[in-house]
C-alpha cells in the first residue's frame, strides 16, 4: 500500500509517517520502479503500535525502547513495567497539576458572581492586579 492508504488505515499524517520513518520508529518501506513506497502489514501494525502508545501520552523515546523490547522478546520485561510506572506517575503530576489549575480557575470566577460592566468585574480587576505584580485571588494560597 501507498503512504496514504497507511496513513488513512492508522489515522496517521502522512508526514508524522515519515518522521517516524527518519526517527527510526518505522521500516524504511521498498522503493517501487516509479519510486513510490510502499508499505506492508508489518508496517500497518508497527504504526498502530506506535499511535496506540502516543495515545496513551508516551514519548517517542519511549516508544523507541519498547520497539527494542519488540525486536528482542527474549530480554526482561522488568524494564517495560519501569517505563509504564513511570508514565502513570507523569500522568498523575498532570492530573495535580491540572487540578491546581481548576482550584485557581474556580477561584478567580468567584470573584464575579454576576453581570457587571467590565469596570466592576472582579475577575478583570485580579487579573490586571495579577499583571501589575499584585497578589491575586487564584495564587493567594
Amino acid at each position: 500500500m501507498r503512504i496514504g492508504e497507511l496513513g488513512q488505515a492508522t489515522g496517521v499524517e502522512v508526514e508524522t509517517i515519515r518522521y517516524y520513518e527518519k526517527a527510526g520508529l518505522l521500516a524504511e518501506p521498498l522503493r517501487l520502479a516509479n519510486g513510490y513506497r510502499s508499505y506492508n502489514k508489518a508496517h500497518l501494525e508497527r504504526l498502530s503500535f506506535i499511535r496506540h502508545c502516543r495515545a496513551l501520552d508516551m514519548p517517542l523515546a519511549e516508544i523507541t525502547r519498547l520497539v527494542e523490547f519488540m525486536t528482542h522478546p527474549s530480554n526482561d520485561c522488568g524494564d517495560i513495567n519501569s517505563l509504564i510506572d513511570q508514565q502513570i506517575n507523569r500522568v498523575r503530576a498532570r492530573l495535580a497539576s491540572m487540578q491546581a489549575l481548576e482550584n485557581q480557575l474556580t477561584t478567580l470566577r468567584a470573584r464575579c458572581d454576576a453581570t457587571h460592566f467590565g469596570l466592576e468585574c472582579g475577575i478583570l480587576h485580579e487579573l490586571v492586579a495579577a499583571a501589575h505584580g499584585e497578589a491575586c485571588a487564584c495564587h493567594s494560597k
